[in-house]
């Protein structure tokens, strides 16, 4: 299992980080953006990703790897 994806503010941008990384991935304008490329990094690394709001909340998350129990995602 590969290592979970985060979508994090970024001063006026957006950046997808992964789990424990020092720097991040990539940096965007726009979340929606931020959004699809975590997206596609944790589906090629069977792992997680998690969205914060502008605010630092945790409002989103998808789990694309062995997930135990998966729910009936309506998100993605």
């Amino acid at each position: 299992m590969g290592k979970d994806q985060f979508v994090v503010k970024h001063g006026d941008k957006w950046a997808v980080v992964g789990a424990n990384n020092k720097q991040v991935t990539r940096i965007t304008d726009t979340q929606k953006e931020a959004i699809n490329i975590a997206r596609n990094i944790a589906i090629n690394q069977q792992s997680e990703m998690r969205v914060q709001d502008r605010n630092g909340k945790w409002r989103k998350c998808n789990s694309y790897g062995n997930d135990l129990c998966p729910p009936k995602d309506k998100n993605y």
